[in-house]
C-alpha cells in the first residue's frame, strides 16, 4: 500500500559534555534538540522520476552530487526494500540544521528520509531498524561512525554514551534553557583531533588529566540534569570549557562568544563538537533571558542562534 505522501521527521543534537575525552574512553552526554527540526515530506508523482528537492540540490536522484552521496546510497536501499525502483516521487528536505557544526545534519537527514519512506509506503518500523538502515548514509559520510548521531536525532532524551556500547537514555529534569550559536565558520574536527594528540603527546600527564577531569564532568552532569541543578551544571559546562580550551580545540570565534555569554549573564558556556569553529552553548535559567542573549550573540558575530528549553513544559 502506498500513501499519497509520506512524511518523516527529525531534529538537531549536541554534545552538552565529554567532547573529545570519549574518543579515549570517557563518557559523553548527548542531548537531541526537538526545536532545531528536520522535515521530510515524499509526495507521489505521476510518471516514474525519482526527484529530490533541497538547499543544496534539486534535480533527479540519479545525479545526486559526491556530497549526497551516502544519502543517495541509502535512498536506492530503501526504494530496493520497497521494489520501487519505477515509483515516481519528489522528496523534498527542509531543514534547520547547519551543515558541519556538529549538530548532527547528515544522520538527521537520513533518519527523516527513512521515516518518510516508511510511512509512505505504509509499513512499521523499530528503533532497530531505523538505526541500522541510517548506518548506511552515516558509514559512507563519517567512515566510522559511533552510531551517537543518528540515536540521538531520533530520541527525545538524552543520551549517556561510551565508545563502543549503545547509548543510554537518561533522564533530564531542568528548568532551564539553552541557548545554541553558530560561529559561522565550519567545524574542523579532524584538526581538533591531531591538537588532541600533539597536547598528549607533548605532555601527557597534563592532557591525559584534562580528558580524565572532562570525563568526571560528564558523570556529574547526569545527576545534575536528573535533579535540576541548574547552577552546578553552569559550572560543570564552564569548567569542560576550560578543559578543551588547554586541549587546544577552541578558537577565537568561539572564545568571544563564550565570553559575551558569560558576561551578559549565562550560568555557563563552552563550545559544543568537534571544535576549531562549530557552535557554542550557554545555560540561561529562563527563556527570557536565552531570547535576550541569544539578540546580543548575534550582535556580537554568531552566525545563526537557535533556543532549546531543557524541561517538557517550557519555562518563561
Amino acid at each position: 500500500m502506498v500513501k499519497q505522501q509520506g512524511i518523516g521527521t527529525s531534529h538537531a543534537k549536541i554534545i552538552l559534555m565529554g567532547e573529545h575525552s570519549v574518543v579515549y574512553g570517557q563518557p559523553a552526554i548527548a542531548l537531541p534538540l526537538p526545536n532545531v527540526r528536520l522535515d521530510v515530506t515524499l509526495t507521489g508523482r505521476q510518471d516514474n522520476q525519482q526527484i529530490i528537492k533541497s538547499r543544496y540540490y534539486n534535480g533527479s536522484l540519479i545525479d545526486l552530487p559526491a556530497s549526497m552521496v551516502g544519502i543517495k546510497k541509502l535512498i536506492n536501499e530503501l526504494i530496493k526494500r520497497f521494489n520501487g525502483q519505477n515509483d515516481g516521487w519528489d522528496l523534498a528536505i527542509q531543514s534547520q540544521l547547519p551543515a558541519e557544526r556538529g549538530m548532527g545534519s547528515s544522520a538527521a537527514s537520513a533518519i527523516a528520509i527513512i521515516r518518510a519512506f516508511f510511512n509512505y509506503y505504509h509499513k512499521p518500523l523499530d528503533r532497530s531498524l531505523l538505526l541500522q538502515l541510517a548506518d548506511i548514509e552515516e558509514q559512507v559520510t563519517h567512515r566510522s561512525p559511533s552510531g551517537l548521531d543518528a540515536a540521538t536525532v531520533s530520541s527525545d532524551k538524552p543520551l549517556f554514551y561510551v565508545k563502543g556500547r549503545i547509548g543510554v537514555p537518561i533522564e533530564m529534569n531542568l528548568e532551564a534553557t539553552l541557548v545554541i550559536a553558530d560561529t559561522g565558520i565550519k567545524g574542523a574536527t579532524k584538526e581538533a583531533i591531531v591538537a588532541v594528540q600533539n597536547e598528549l603527546a607533548t605532555d601527557n600527564a597534563r592532557a591525559q588529566k584534562h580528558i580524565n577531569h572532562l570525563g568526571q564532568l560528564v558523570q556529574q552532569t547526569k545527576d545534575y540534569l536528573a535533579h535540576n541543578n541548574v547552577e552546578s551544571l553552569g559550572d560543570a559546562l564552564n569548567f569542560a570549557q576550560t578543559d578543551l580550551a588547554a586541549l587546544d580545540v577552541s578558537d577565537p570565534s568561539l572564545d568571544n562568544l563564550i565570553h559575551v555569554a558569560r558576561d551578559n549573564g549565562a550560568l555557563g558556556a563552552k563550545l559544543t563538537g568537534g571544535g576549531r569553529g562549530g557552535c557554542m552553548i550557554a545555560l540561561m535559567k529562563t527563556a527570557m533571558g536565552a531570547r535576550r542573549l541569544a539578540s546580543i550573540l548575534k550582535d556580537s558575530g554568531a552566525r545563526q542562534t537557535w533556543l532549546q528549553p531543557l524541561d517538557k513544559r517550557g519555562n518563561n
